[in-house]
């Protein structure tokens, strides 16, 4: 994931969700006789949870909290 900036990773997100919200108002038209379907709601959710990983991660990185380890005696 370098290079992608936490700013970048919700901005994505935020792209996501507005692109669900308009696929859920509208997902398909008729118009004229013709249909015009905007996209896949499968792949805007699976974006949407690639992003919102992305988010969590960078989050947790910039607080200082990376992976939990559990280390257990023996």
């Amino acid at each position: 994931m370098a290079g992608i900036t936490l700013a970048q990773a919700q901005a994505q997100l935020d792209a996501y969700l507005v692109a669900e919200t308009k696929i859920l108002t509208n997902q398909e038209y008729t118009f004229a006789g013709r249909s015009l379907k905007r996209a896949d709601l499968a792949s805007i959710q699976a974006g949407i949870s690639l992003w919102n990983e992305r988010v969590q991660t960078l989050t947790r990185s910039a607080q200082g909290r990376g992976r939990a380890i559990t280390v257990s005696p023996r």
